[in-house]
């Protein structure tokens, strides 16, 4: 059987080029891998400044293409607490906790980024109006962003598991898995 390669130095910028590459393609709203790339990255990476600029870079790659929007800092803000948080228990990252994990992932992801919507004036699709300053504005944003958090969940859900398979399919092809954890 010939043996598939994949160097471990190699492996960022695949998947740098594998995030870019997932923005650009028609898609559902908010669902891509970059919710499950930030949980995972912790998993991949055993340095959590590569697990930072992996993010980073994949997210400028494209934004400078489709464009800058009002509340990007926040979503950025998401992506690396996510990160930080996932990367800081990334050794309890297994197949039984992995749906929690892309729930409360993808949960960060909606509270952090919807306020960003709200706190920078980013109209509402109901009223085309920004949304009010107020309590009852922001709890208008998080309710039609609804939604959207249901597809980020299930992108991260499919996502992260499709990574931890990947890793436990490529080490039984006989390679190197890209991170030597047990299948729990």
């Amino acid at each position: 059987m010939k043996k598939l390669f994949l160097n471990e130095s190699l492996f960022p910028f695949v998947l740098i080029l594998l995030l870019a590459f997932s923005r650009f393609i028609p898609h559902p709203p908010n669902f891509t891998p970059i919710v499950a790339v930030a949980i995972m990255s912790g998993y991949f990476f055993k340095n959590i400044n590569l697990s930072y600029i992996v993010l980073l870079i994949s997210m400028l790659l494209v934004d400078v293409f489709i464009g800058f929007y009002k509340h990007m800092f926040f979503v950025y803000l998401s992506l690396f607490l996510i990160t930080f948080i996932f990367f800081k228990i990334s050794d309890k990252i297994n197949f039984k906790n992995l749906f929690v994990f892309g729930f409360l992932g993808s949960l960060i992801f909606y509270l952090v980024s919807n306020f960003g919507v709200w706190a920078s004036g980013v109209l509402s699709p109901v009223t085309n109006l920004p949304y009010e300053k107020d309590l009852n504005g922001l709890i208008s944003c998080y309710f039609l962003a609804i939604p959207f958090f249901k597809n980020t969940l299930f992108s991260t859900i499919v996502f992260s598991y499709a990574a931890y398979l990947a890793n436990y399919f490529y080490g039984r092809l006989g390679q190197k898995k890209i991170v030597e954890k047990s299948f729990k």
